[in-house]
C-alpha cells in the first residue's frame, strides 16, 4: 500500500543534440548570445553540464549547431513560398524570399552576429543560396551574372546587413550644439544628420528605421540587376 501512495514523477526527457540546440536558441533569444554558456544551457535543460558534451563537444560546436537551426528555419519558411519566378517575376520572388529570411532573423536578433563568425558554412545556408541562384536562372541570368549578383547582395541576400554606423558609438546624437561643433570638420555628414537622422523606438537597430533602409538597399540592387538581366 505504501508504494501506491508514493507520488509519481514525470519521466525525464532524454537529451539529444536537437534538444540541446533548440534550448540554446531559446537561451540566446531570451538573453542574447552573450548569455549562452554551457552552464546556463545545462540549467535550462535540467542536466549536468558534463552530460551536454555527449551531444555537443564544446561551446563552438553549439554555435555551429544553432546556425544550422536558424538556417533550417529560414529554409522551412522560404520553401513554402509559391510565387512565379520566370522572366521578370524573378525580382518579386527574390525580394519575397529575402524579406522572409529577414523576418526569421528578426525573431533571433543575435543570429546576424553569429552567422559570419563561423569557420564553416552551414549546409542549410548553401541550400538557401542555391535556391536564390535558381530564381535568378529562372529570370534569365547567366551563371556569371548570378555570381556577381550574390557578391553585390552580400549578407543582404540572407536578410541582414552590417551597418555603417553603430548606434552605440555616438553617431546618433542629435544635440544641436554637438552637431554645430562638428560642422566645420564634417560639413556633409552633419548636414545629413541634421536633416534626415531620427530616433525610432521600434527600430531593430536603434537610431534609424533599418527595415526601411534595408528594403531601400535591396530594391536598389534588384532594380540594377534586373536592368542587366534584360541586356544579356
Amino acid at each position: 500500500m505504501a508504494a501506491q501512495n508514493e507520488p509519481r514523477t514525470e519521466p525525464r526527457i532524454p537529451l539529444s543534440r536537437e534538444r540541446v540546440l533548440r534550448a540554446a536558441v531559446d537561451v540566446a533569444d531570451e538573453g542574447g548570445i552573450e548569455s549562452l554558456t554551457m552552464r546556463r544551457l545545462a540549467e535550462v535543460l535540467g542536466a549536468e553540464a558534463m552530460s551536454l558534451y555527449y551531444h555537443v563537444a564544446n561551446k563552438d560546436k553549439v554555435l555551429d549547431g544553432i546556425v544550422d537551426v536558424i538556417a533550417e528555419e529560414i529554409n522551412d519558411v522560404v520553401d513554402r513560398i509559391d510565387v512565379p519566378s520566370k522572366g521578370a517575376d524573378w525580382k518579386k520572388a527574390m525580394r519575397q524570399r529575402i524579406l522572409s529570411a529577414r523576418a526569421v532573423l528578426l525573431r533571433h536578433p543575435w543570429a546576424p552576429g553569429v552567422l559570419p563568425s563561423r569557420a564553416t558554412t552551414s549546409p542549410a545556408i548553401v541550400q538557401y543560396f542555391d535556391a536564390l541562384v535558381g530564381l535568378m536562372r529562372d529570370g534569365g541570368f547567366s551563371y556569371d551574372l548570378a555570381h556577381h549578383a550574390l557578391h553585390a547582395l552580400g549578407s543582404r541576400a540572407l536578410g541582414f546587413t552590417q551597418e555603417l554606423f553603430d548606434p552605440g558609438d555616438g553617431t546618433g546624437d542629435q544635440d544641436p550644439a554637438a552637431l554645430e561643433s562638428m560642422a566645420d570638420r564634417l560639413p556633409h555628414l552633419v548636414g545629413m544628420l541634421a536633416e534626415v537622422a531620427h530616433d525610432d523606438p521600434d527600430s531593430t537597430l536603434g537610431w534609424c528605421d533599418d527595415q526601411t533602409e534595408f528594403e531601400f538597399g535591396l530594391d536598389l540592387i534588384l532594380d540594377g540587376l534586373d536592368r542587366m538581366r534584360e541586356t544579356v
